[in-house]
């Protein structure tokens, strides 16, 4: 009998790119049957496009009633567990990267193991929820996490693992988005509004972005803020915004652009694969004490956007003196094994689903 594993899609695109690298790896092994349970077409789509040799297993749930099919917009993930359980808890080994799941355990007679695939490698508090301590293993991309997840009492050191951060391995290359040579600002808003510098800030930084010369700038906010906010539109021609597209979710945008303007979004450590200048926005005057903060260290921190244009005139020469900071933080956050994070996520998982106790009711 093959060792059945599933991988929940039922979160929103960019969570993908956390868990298909393991789910393709396991799918190659002998004697492993790996399924992709999803409510969205849209998903199903962007999965195959991975997939060429289809060796992966789509499986379509039912979709609760909700807005037309999309990578963003995703029905109810609790309305689509209920309704898809019993498809749903058939596999012994469910695998996912968002929380929601682990509202399963609350139905008796649930017996399947979760895994967590921890999705990004952020610092902000909103990334450690009660939830997380109801998954039978979770997996972090760096030892930071780990740690955190461990001090805060969401798991034990027997139930967390180091996997690395397999969406490096889907990175799209670098791209030329303008017709001219300048140098290029990605600017990407947290959708948090308690340290989303856009929520408070918007105009105000639009008008800097709007006013800058000699920099093209890409404007792509986490795309939940993205959803909820209003569209972002500027007619400058120097200025591209993605409200929401596969660019903005693949590293496209990290991987093109030569200097990184944010607040909390883990895409900077993303973008810090390779090492360039940051510049984070503390509009709203905060004292950058605390976890949340910590990547803060990596850049310029400045408090007007008015300061924009002379924080960047001064990126280049300031950043040999991050450099070290960038490095070590990348360290910490995501472990840069030789050995992919594909491969050490798969063998987690295997060896987990293939020697794992009851799971916990």
């Amino acid at each position: 009998m093959p060792t059945d594993i599933a991988f929940l899609a039922i979160a929103e695109a960019q969570q993908l790119y956390h868990w298909l690298p393991a789910a393709l790896e396991l799918a190659r092994r002998p004697g492993v049957r790996v399924s992709v349970l999803s409510p969205s077409d849209q998903l199903l789509a962007l999965v195959a496009s991975y997939d060429p040799q289809g060796i992966l297993r789509p499986v379509r749930l039912r979709r609760p009633p909700s807005r037309p099919d999309s990578l963003f917009r995703q029905p109810s993930r609790l309305a689509t567990l209920l309704l898809n359980y019993a498809t749903i808890a058939r596999f012994p080994t469910l695998v996912t990267t968002e929380i929601s799941s682990a509202w399963l355990r609350r139905v008796p007679g649930f017996t399947s193991h979760l895994i967590l695939i921890k999705h990004g490698a952020g610092d902000r508090e909103g990334g450690y929820k009660k939830r997380h301590a109801d998954f039978d293993l979770t997996l972090v991309a760096g030892e930071k996490d780990r740690r955190r997840m461990i001090d805060r009492g969401l798991c034990t050191p027997e139930a967390i693992a180091v996997g690395g951060y397999a969406k490096f391995e889907l990175k799209a290359p670098r791209q030329r988005y303008f017709y001219n040579d300048d140098p290029v600002l990605l600017y990407n808003p947290h959708f948090d509004p308690a340290l989303s510098s856009w929520v408070n800030h918007g105009p105000a930084i639009l008008a800097s972005l709007e006013s800058l010369t000699g920099w093209n700038v890409i404007i792509a906010p986490h795309t939940k803020l993205a959803r909820a906010a209003a569209p972002i539109v500027s007619h400058a021609p120097h200025i591209r915004v993605d409200m929401g597209s596969r660019h903005s979710i693949d590293m496209s945008y990290t991987m093109s652009a030569d200097v990184y303007l944010g607040d909390v979004s883990s895409q900077v450590y993303e973008f810090l694969l390779h090492p360039r200048p940051c510049i984070f926005l503390n509009l709203d005057h905060r004292d950058g004490a605390g976890d949340a903060f910590a990547h803060w260290r990596l850049g310029q921190v400045i408090d007007s956007a008015d300061a924009l244009p002379q924080a960047l005139a001064r990126a280049t020469g300031l950043q040999p003196g991050f450099v070290a900071a960038q490095e070590a933080a990348m360290q910490e956050s995501i472990n840069l094994s030789l050995v992919p994070a594909s491969q050490r996520q798969a063998d987690l998982i295997l060896n987990f689903a293939q020697t794992s106790h009851p799971a916990k009711s």
